[in-house]
């Protein structure tokens, strides 16, 4: 496929149908877990006390959690021991365990959960962390994503991505679904319905909107939609194509790629439609814009040098400095939250595969082992990439921590699976 209808035609007529309230899913995502981080802490996880009245179990959510990140090795208690309960650590330790998680429910007045939590350190014989909260049913799942997240921080020093949310695209028969899930894959929700393509998905820094492609006019036409209530808005519908928006860190603007002017340039336009600014004016394709987490920054991709690679410019417009040099194609750029690593996908030898580069020290790796790799897409705490890829013909997502070691495969019961983003930190 060529460079211009790999990256600008990629923006195909994907005819919305909307819809109100997000509405749930019947099919959920199948997570396979491959390889292991570089080391792993062994935790114990203790049944937390009268867990069994809440709808589901605290306890197997945080070692799934933990399991799926692929830095920790989960210790079976075997017991049930609470945040009160006293601990031999002595015994802990010589059963291997560094850390050892207790907790316990109990049933409120209202119909309310009390969620009590105690992480212990056993070579320290002291608490590391705890807290308790006032769970609603529906929120116990989403209570136990806080005290993995809380686990992973207090024994890895980086904040945990178990309370974030992914959306991505299915296809199953003719219908095409922009998804909305938890990390996990459990909660899934329908955002959109067409009976054809949704690409480019976006989220807002704060989590509530996603920007999207749609060509319900006949042409590509840059939507914003509010995820809490369904509303959707027309950010971009310019003569031309109007694709890749990508929100800026602080959610008040957009950069997009029109070609109202001819060749497809990279422009910023506030998050309301209004304020359109070009940013580039070169003689070549530019597409695919990203902002840096601090704001300062935009890294795109472009044709200029004659054949596709990846140029950073400051966020409001200026002198264009190229950053990738292996390899003569080289597309789809994404940053790490810290700035210090750059995501792409370039084709060598015929194969399109996920590649990070280290800007600081300027080393290249190859991170998937597929040969149809795309959409890459950066966990919130950096740990974590993302990206689309095919296998047996059908589309799947798959996950790979940024060191190579811990590998996920994510699949939908029947269909394909498209276009991840990864969202931010849920409040």
């Amino acid at each position: 496929m060529s460079f211009l209808r790999k990256i600008i035609v990629r923006v195909v007529l994907a005819s919305a149908t909307g819809s109100a309230l997000i509405a749930p899913a019947s099919a959920q995502l199948r997570i396979e877990i491959a390889g292991v981080g570089s080391s792993q802490i062994p935790v114990a996880i203790a049944a937390f006390a009268d867990e069994a009245m809440t709808p589901q179990q605290i306890t197997s959510i945080i070692k799934d959690d933990l399991n799926r990140s692929g830095y920790f090795k989960i210790i079976e208690a075997g017991a049930v021991i609470t945040e009160t309960s006293p601990v031999n650590f002595d015994e802990w330790k010589k059963r291997g365990a560094e850390a050892l998680v207790v907790g316990s429910v109990q049933r409120l007045a209202d119909g309310r959960f009390d969620v009590r939590y105690k992480l212990l350190d056993t070579m320290k014989s002291a608490s590391l962390s705890g807290f308790s909260v006032a769970a609603t049913p529906e929120n116990t799942r989403k209570t136990a994503h806080r005290i993995a997240d809380d686990i992973y921080e207090k024994l890895t020093g980086v904040r945990g991505v178990f309370s974030t949310r992914i959306a991505y695209v299915t296809k199953a028969g003719r219908e095409y679904r922009l998804e909305v899930a938890d990390a996990d894959g459990e909660g899934v929700r329908v955002a959109l319905r067409s009976n054809e393509p949704i690409i480019s998905p976006s989220w807002s820094a704060d989590g509530t909107k996603v920007a999207y492609v749609s060509f319900e006019a006949k042409k590509p036409v840059i939507w914003v939609q509010n995820l809490m209530t369904g509303e959707r808005r027309v950010i971009a519908n310019y003569k031309g194509s109007n694709s890749a928006p990508a929100w800026s860190p602080d959610g008040s603007k957009l950069a997009i790629a029109l070609s109202r002017d001819g060749l497809t340039q990279i422009y910023s336009v506030n998050a309301d439609g209004s304020g359109l600014q070009r940013l580039t004016s070169s003689s070549g394709i530019d597409t695919e814009p990203q902002f840096s987490a601090d704001g300062q920054s935009i890294y795109f991709l472009s044709d200029r040098s004659g054949g596709p690679q990846i140029y950073r410019m400051n966020s409001n417009g200026g002198e264009a400095k190229r950053v990738t040099f292996s390899g003569s194609y080289n597309i789809t750029p994404r940053i790490s939250p810290d700035g210090r690593t750059l995501a792409y996908i370039s084709r060598r030898d015929g194969k399109f595969q996920l590649y990070a580069l280290d800007l600081v020290s300027g080393q290249e790796q190859r991170l998937s082992d597929t040969s149809k790799d795309e959409s890459p897409s950066f966990s919130p705490n950096g740990r974590y990439i993302m990206y689309a890829t095919e296998s047996g013909r059908r589309g799947t997502l798959a996950v790979v921590s940024v060191d190579g070691k811990v590998k996920q495969k994510l699949t939908v019961q029947a269909g394909d699976i498209r276009e991840p983003t990864w969202g931010p930190f849920m409040k």
